[in-house]
């Protein structure tokens, strides 16, 4: 009987422990695309809330019969390095004209159960005509029309939207598409994830016209107090929710980017001890450094992005460029690393055909410094891009890489 128990316990674990990684992977579990990872939240629901709770400060909602479960991820800080993304070949995030798009069609879509595409489109058109700020939507245009399209592809992979007849993306070639859509209306407000929501925000009378002063004003958590005012629980309830956030949320933890109340409280033996409870429940190994933390998954199921991989040229250029940024900690210019990058283009003429063009080189450059910059692997110090800590990690002595098969990254 006491093995039997003991079993359930350990498979109890193993399904807690990949049930939180896949949500920290995907904030937006549905049944439709992972049944049996839904079915494990969906069981297992009381203790991941719990856990979120607890360490993170989250809210997780599970909704059984509606078949979606939504982490409700928060932070103090704001990036740009994880964009809302085009559901295209390319994969390129979203400027700032489909995310004024995305706002407006959510607000439009709140108020209806169905439309189709062309009606939507129209009450966009009015809602922006209107509007002293936004520009008018244009359905004439091609680019507007494909910039309609990928918010509602990006709605559309959310289950917001759900195509009853049609598709989507006709629209693109005409405006007179025929397109008809059921809306989730309920999930499509659950997507919005913040500690104060917008319309509360209005209702205090104050205009926000600096849009930093609203976002801090929807980030503010009343469980940690205020800046004139907050106990000794409260900051400490900041300081264990913020340090779990940011290493469950990002690549890397280095000492140097926490404030002192972070690093007093992650250096202290109960926030120690909890840092690494927290990172075994959750299936991670924990690698502690004096430079700072680091959480690894080795099934990569609560990786969102992998460095380093063969997935484009900017990943690989960027593995090939750390060589020559870990030969010299005190920084090179990016002039230096496009000398590099000249290199190991000459090396594989077969190879990144796409940065064969006059100014190629310049794009390579600065497309491999944007992964390791989302990866926190580099910074940049006046006009010289340095090496963090955690790039030793990615020494290639030695190595030579390959150029990818042709026709795999173009």
């Amino acid at each position: 009987m006491s093995n039997l128990n003991n079993q359930l316990v350990a498979t109890e674990r193993e399904e807690l422990a990949r049930c939180i990684r896949v949500l920290l992977a995907d904030p937006l579990l549905t049944k439709q695309d992972a049944p049996k990872d839904f079915d494990t939240a969906r069981r297992r629901h009381e203790a991941l809330r719990s856990w979120f709770d607890y360490y993170c400060g989250w809210t997780l909602t599970v909704m059984p019969r509606a078949g979606y479960a939504r982490l409700h991820k928060s932070r103090g800080d704001v990036d740009a390095s994880r964009p809302a993304r085009r559901l295209r070949s390319g994969r390129a995030p979203f400027d700032r004209r489909r995310y004024a798009l995305l706002c407006v069609v959510a607000s439009e879509l709140l108020a209806t159960p169905t439309t189709t595409i062309g009606m939507l489109a129209e009450r966009v058109r009015h809602s922006t005509g209107n509007d002293p700020v936004v520009p008018t939507f244009d359905t004439s245009t091609r680019s507007e029309r494909m910039a309609y399209v990928d918010v509602l592809r990006l709605l559309e992979s959310y289950t917001v939207l759900v195509t009853v007849d049609g598709s989507t993306e006709s629209f693109v070639e005409t405006e007179r598409a025929q397109v008809l859509y059921r809306v989730d209306s309920t999930l499509l407000m659950r997507l919005l994830s913040t500690v104060t929501g917008p319309s509360r925000v209005a209702e205090e009378g104050t205009d926000y016209a600096d849009p930093d002063e609203l976002i801090e004003a929807i980030s503010t958590d009343s469980r940690y107090g205020n800046a004139e005012h907050s106990s000794r629980n409260q900051q400490n309830l900041w300081a264990r929710h913020s340090v779990m956030r940011k290493l469950f949320d990002d690549p890397v933890v280095y000492w140097q980017d926490l404030s002192e109340q972070q690093r007093t409280y992650a250096g202290s033996p109960t926030g120690r001890q909890l840092l690494r409870k927290a990172a075994e429940e959750a299936g991670f190994v924990l690698e502690e450094r004096a430079e700072g933390l680091l959480l690894v998954d080795r099934e990569e199921i609560a990786t969102d992005s992998t460095f380093p991989d063969d997935s484009g040229n900017a990943k690989i250029a960027a593995l090939r460029l750390l060589d020559e940024l870990n030969a010299h900690p005190k920084g090179v210019t990016e002039q230096r690393l496009r000398e590099a990058a000249d290199g190991i283009l000459a090396e594989e003429p077969r190879w990144a055909k796409s940065y064969r063009s006059e100014d190629g080189t310049a794009r390579l450059v600065s497309d491999a410094l944007r992964v390791l910059t989302d990866f926190d692997l580099v910074a940049r110090h006046e006009d010289r891009i340095l090496p963090r800590p955690a790039a030793a990690r990615y020494r290639l002595d030695g190595v030579k890489v390959s150029a990818p098969s042709e026709g795999t990254h173009q």
